[in-house]
């Protein structure tokens, strides 16, 4: 970014000792919370409530001539999310414009103000993730995402590991085996399966060590390596660069409906205006969201040793 501007044919200096600007713009990371979610823009109320609804049990025995039982299907757990509406703007002054003091910083400042925004909307989506663990945060069943308690009709149900253990083969493995032998709330057996590996920057190598060697890691064994060959995470690995523990790792499952959602209410807005009484130029943005969970059978995972 250079610090002359140019008037005619000869340069004139932007501001005495001012070779650059820099800090307002650097290379960004594609968007990553459309990993972390599936993403709904069909809201068009206040809030959302992910509504659970139980099914039925099993089938029991009918004896001649006896009637036939009859089961109730109930609701189950609610939860319920409240758009958020996140909004930034910056100005630039009469006289700023008039004496063209800044040319290349306002030009950057949209630009920049949208980076802000995008952060703001990874951060918000990457923090459910990150409160997995913390039974502050707690959802429909009254349970944070991650628990080995999320009550059920079936008793109680777990989505992390019994022990806690950093990322490893077994941990995948016990993990993947959880996952494969989870129940619906009345205890019926669903056919739930891993979809893909979360991991912090922090456990890219390792993440990426154990899964893509062909044979075991760690290990003088001359195994195959059972999760690389038989596609246990089909969608393979994913980076979060706004996960803030770097121990802590997490598997999205394919639970079809209800499961980590982003509400897309009101998409990005750029709107810009001059003030009536200062003659200033404002421009802003505006976007209205909310990041859930609704069946806590969607993410598996540990926190780490």
């Amino acid at each position: 970014m250079s610090g002359i501007i140019t008037t005619g044919n000869h340069p004139k200096a932007l501001w005495p000792g001012i070779k650059a600007w820099w800090g307002r713009k650097y290379n960004e990371h594609s968007v990553e919370y459309t990993g972390l979610f599936d993403v709904d823009s069909s809201s068009e109320k206040n809030y959302e409530e992910l509504v659970e609804a139980t099914g039925f049990g099993l089938a029991p025995v009918k004896d001649q001539g006896a009637s036939v039982e009859y089961d109730s299907e109930t609701q189950g757990t609610v939860t319920k999310t409240i758009h958020v509406a996140y909004a930034l703007g910056y100005i630039v002054t009469r006289e700023e414009r008039d004496d063209n003091l800044y040319p290349v910083l306002s030009k950057t400042r949209s630009a920049a103000l949208a980076f802000s925004m995008r952060q703001t909307k990874e951060i918000v989506g990457a923090n459910v993730y990150n409160r997995a663990f913390n039974s502050s945060y707690t959802y429909g069943d009254g349970k944070e995402i991650l628990a080995t308690d999320h009550p059920t009709r079936d008793g109680t149900q777990s989505n992390e590991l019994s022990v806690a253990a950093d990322i490893s083969e077994a941990a995948l493995e016990d993990l993947s085996i959880q996952i494969m032998n989870t129940k619906n709330s009345r205890g019926l057996r669903i056919n739930l399966m891993p979809r893909k590996l979360i991991v912090p920057p922090s456990l890219y190598y390792e993440a990426h060590r154990i899964l893509d060697s062909t044979l075991r890691v760690d290990t003088a064994n001359n195994d195959a390596n059972v999760l690389r060959n038989q596609g246990i995470f089909p969608e393979g690995i994913m980076v979060n660069h706004y996960l803030t523990d770097p121990d802590a790792f997490f598997v999205r499952t394919n639970v079809p409906t209800a499961g980590l959602t982003c509400f897309d209410r009101v998409p990005i807005e750029f709107a810009q205006d001059n003030e009536f009484d200062t003659d200033n130029a404002k421009a802003k943005c505006y976007e209205r969201y909310s990041f859930t969970i609704g069946d806590f059978r969607a993410l598996f995972g540990s926190p780490g040793a």
